[in-house]
């Protein structure tokens, strides 16, 4: 049975692989393990041990403590569930957007944003519906 806290580990392994555009096999070989062990540890099928954690968090580039961020304000509440912008963040579209968007220059980027606000809907029109 799949532990809460190893569920919330994995999400976050996840979550900074995709974001450093990683593969599962890139990652498994940087810390000597088989990419179906990354796997494993993402959906929280298996528990990361101390020093596994620490040698992933080498590699990723993180602190240790990247991967416990969040569970404090659901162990307050335990029927919370995830807050939507980390589900949103864990999407690999979501990743995919933010890698593009900064690849572009600082002129395109603000004219990006603008545009992309641009198209949100305006409050009015929320209210008249």
């Amino acid at each position: 049975m799949t532990n809460e806290i190893d569920l919330h580990v994995g999400k976050r392994l996840r979550r900074r692989r995709r974001l450093l555009g990683l593969t599962q096999q890139q990652l498994a070989e940087s810390v000597g393990i088989r990419f179906q062990q990354i796997q494993k540890y993402e959906c929280g099928a298996n528990r990361v041990s101390a020093s596994r954690l620490f040698e992933l968090a080498e590699a990723l580039d993180v602190p240790v403590q990247y991967f416990y961020e969040g569970l404090s304000e659901r162990d307050s509440d335990p029927t919370s569930e995830p807050t939507l912008a980390a589900d949103i963040l864990s999407q690999k579209e979501t990743m995919d957007l933010v890698r593009a968007y900064y690849r572009l220059g600082e002129r395109p980027r603000k004219r990006l944003l603008e545009l992309a606000k641009s198209l949100e809907p305006s409050e009015a029109a929320n209210d008249a519906a």
